[in-house]
C-alpha cells in the first residue's frame, strides 16, 4: 500500500474513530503523528490502538512484529506544532461545530500551506469548516466509518472551494490504503447516513405511533429485508446521542420531515438513555430478553388459496413445504382453518373473497393480500370482517409474514392468524392496517431517497450501492434493490403511501416513475 503524495499524515483526536485512522494509515505504511488534547486523552488514545492492533492479534489477521511496525509508526503528542511537517492532516474531534472550527483555526496557523487539512465529520457542512480558515481551497471531507480498519468504505467530500486536486489526492491516498472511496459534494449527511438516518428516524416514528412493536419491527427488517439487524438494535449500537446529532444537522439542512427527529428519540437521549454505552436505549442490556414463542410440534393447519398468480403459486408452495392441505374448491374451502386470498388484480379479488366467505365455515381466518396494505376495505365487503386480517410475505419464498389487524378484526382471530401462519413455519410479525405493512413501509422510502439522490445528480448508482454495502454492511445497495422490486412495484406502494400520510417526502421519485412508466431498470 502507499500513501500517493502523501508521506506524513496527522490525525487530531484519538478517541475509536480517530485512533482507528490512525491505524488504517500506519498499516498503510504511512509515518502518523497523532494529537490528543492533554496526556489523560492522549493515554486512552494510545489504549484505543493498542487494544485494537492486539485484538487483530489474538484473531490471527496479524502478527505480533506487524502490529508493533504499525504502532512504531504512530507518534502521540500533544503539541500541535509536532503536525508542522505533515503532508494532510485528518481531524476527528467529536461532532460539534464549534470545537471543529477551534482546531482548524490551530492547524491553519501550525500547518505547512501546501498541506491538505481534512475533516472526518460525518454530518456537518465541510464548506461550514472550511470558510473559517485561511485555505478553503486545501479543506476536505474524508468520513470513515467505524470501525475504520475494518470498513471498506470511506466518503471523500469536496466543497465548491476545494481544489479538484486536493480531493483526487486524498481519494488516491484512500484507494492507496485498501479502501474504496466515492468522491461526492458537500450535502448534510452525505450519501450513506442521509440514506440511512431517514430510515432509522422513520422506525422510531413507527414504534411511537403505536404502528407495531420493537421486536416486530426489528425482525420484519432481518427477515423481510435481508438486513443485518433491525434499526433499533443499530441505532443502539450507533448511540442515540449520535442519532440524534445526525439527524438534527441533517434537517437543518433539508428541512425534510423524515430526519425531523422523532420526539421518542429526543426523550431517550434527553434522559440519558443512549443505547449498550449506557446500558440501556430502546433494549435494556443487562438483561437477556425474553424468549420466543413455542410453535414446534403443532399441527399444521388446512389452508385454502384462492387466486391465480405467482403470488397464489407461492403460498400454495409455503403450504405444501410446511405439510398443510391445500385446497381451491368450494367443498375444500369449507373445511379449512385459514384462507388466503391472493389475487393479483382488485377486482377479482373481491369476487374471489365473495365466494370464499360464503363457503367458509364460521371461525374460520380470512386473510387478504394488498399491494397497499389496506385491509378494511376489502374486510368489510365480505361481510364478515371480524374474521379478515391483512397479510403481506415481502419475500413469497422467504420466511417472513406480516399480519395487520384491522379496527373491525376480533382481538382472538387476530391471535389465530398469528398461531395459523407460524404453523406454517413463517416468523410472523404484527401492525396495524397500514400501507406497506412494516418492511415495504420502511424499506421503499428509503429506496425512494436513493432514487431521487440518482436522479438529482448528487452521486452515481455505484456509488449510492457502494455507500449502503460497504459503509452500512447492507446485502444490495438501494438501486440493485430497486431494480430487483421493480420500479413499477416501488412507485405502487409510495403512492399508497403518500396517498395515505400526504407526506410529500413520500412521492415517489420523478426519476423513479419515469422509468416504472418505460419499463426499465435505473442502471
Amino acid at each position: 500500500m502507499t500513501g500517493g503524495s502523501f508521506s506524513r499524515v496527522g490525525v487530531v483526536g484519538l478517541g475509536t474513530m480517530g485512533a482507528g485512522i490512525a491505524e488504517v494509515l500506519a498499516r498503510g505504511g504511512l509515518a502518523v503523528v497523532g494529537i490528543e488534547v492533554n496526556r489523560e486523552a492522549l493515554e486512552r488514545g494510545r489504549g484505543n490502538l493498542e487494544s485494537s492492533t492486539g485484538r487483530a492479534v489474538k484473531r490471527g489477521r496479524l502478527s505480533g512484529d506487524a502490529q508493533r511496525e504499525i504502532l512504531g509508526r504512530i507518534a502521540l503528542s500533544t503539541d500541535f506544532a509536532d503536525l508542522g511537517d505533515c503532508d494532510l492532516v485528518i481531524e476527528a474531534v467529536p461532532e460539534r461545530l464549534d470545537l471543529k472550527r477551534t482546531v482548524f483555526a490551530e492547524l491553519d496557523r501550525v500547518c505547512r500551506d501546501d498541506a491538505v487539512l481534512a475533516t472526518n465529520t460525518s454530518s456537518l457542512s465541510v464548506t461550514d469548516i472550511a470558510v473559517t480558515t485561511g485555505r478553503p481551497t486545501k479543506i476536505v471531507g474524508v468520513h470513515f466509518f467505524n470501525p475504520a480498519p475494518v470498513m471498506k468504505l470511506v466518503e471523500v467530500i469536496g466543497t465548491v472551494l476545494t481544489e479538484p486536486e486536493a480531493v483526487a489526492r486524498v481519494a488516491g491516498l484512500v484507494e492507496g490504503l485498501g479502501k474504496t472511496p466515492v468522491t461526492i459534494g458537500d450535502r448534510a449527511g452525505f450519501v450513506a447516513n442521509r440514506l440511512l438516518f431517514g430510515y432509522l428516524n422513520q422506525a422510531a416514528t413507527m414504534l411511537e405511533t403505536g404502528h407495531a412493536t420493537r421486536d416486530d419491527i426489528d425482525a420484519a427488517m432481518k427477515a423481510g429485508a435481508g438486513l443485518p439487524m433491525g434499526p433499533f438494535t443499530l441505532m443502539d449500537l450507533i448511540g442515540l446521542d449520535t442519532c440524534l446529532e445526525v439527524l438534527d444537522a441533517i434537517y437543518a439542512e433539508s428541512r425534510d420531515r423524515r430526519h425531523a427527529a422523532s420526539p421518542l428519540l429526543r426523550e431517550l437521549v434527553t434522559a440519558g438513555l443512549l443505547g449498550r454505552k449506557t446500558g440501556r436505549g430502546f433494549y435494556t442490556y443487562d438483561k437477556s430478553g425474553q424468549a420466543e414463542e413455542e410453535t414446534a410440534g403443532a399441527a399444521a393447519p388446512t389452508v385454502g388459496v384462492v387466486g391465480v398468480g405467482p403470488l397464489a403459486d407461492a403460498v400454495a408452495a409455503l403450504c405444501d413445504r410446511a405439510g398443510a392441505r391445500v385446497g381451491d374448491s368450494a367443498a375444500d374451502l369449507a373445511g379449512c382453518d385459514l384462507i388466503v386470498e391472493a389475487a393479483e388484480d382488485p377486482e377479482a379479488a373481491r369476487a374471489l373473497l365473495s365466494a370464499a366467505v360464503q363457503a367458509a365455515k364460521p371461525g374460520t381466518v380470512i386473510a387478504v393480500t394488498s399491494v397497499d396494505g389496506s385491509a378494511i376495505r376489502q374486510a368489510m365487503a365480505t361481510g364478515r370482517p371480524a374474521d379478515v386480517v391483512g397479510l403481506h410475505l415481502p419475500d413469497p419464498a422467504g420466511a417472513l409474514a406480516e399480519m395487520s389487524a384491522t379496527v373491525a378484526t376480533a382481538p382472538d382471530v387476530a391471535d389465530r392468524a398469528a398461531g395459523l401462519l407460524a404453523r406454517l413455519g413463517l416468523t410472523v410479525v404484527r401492525c396495524r392496517d397500514r400501507a406497506g405493512f412494516i418492511v415495504d413501509a420502511l424499506r421503499l422510502p428509503y429506496l425512494n431517497d436513493a432514487a431521487a439522490m440518482l436522479g438529482a445528480g448528487y452521486a452515481d448508482a455505484d456509488s449510492i450501492d457502494a455507500a449502503m454495502t460497504l459503509g452500512c454492511g447492507y446485502p444490495t445497495g438501494p438501486i440493485a434493490d430497486l431494480d430487483r422490486i421493480g420500479p413499477g412495484r416501488a412507485v405502487t406502494v409510495l403512492r399508497a403511501l403518500h396517498a395515505e400520510t400526504r407526506d410529500p417526502a413520500l412521492a415517489p421519485a420523478p426519476l423513479l416513475v419515469e422509468h416504472a412508466t418505460a419499463g426499465k431498470p435505473l442502471r
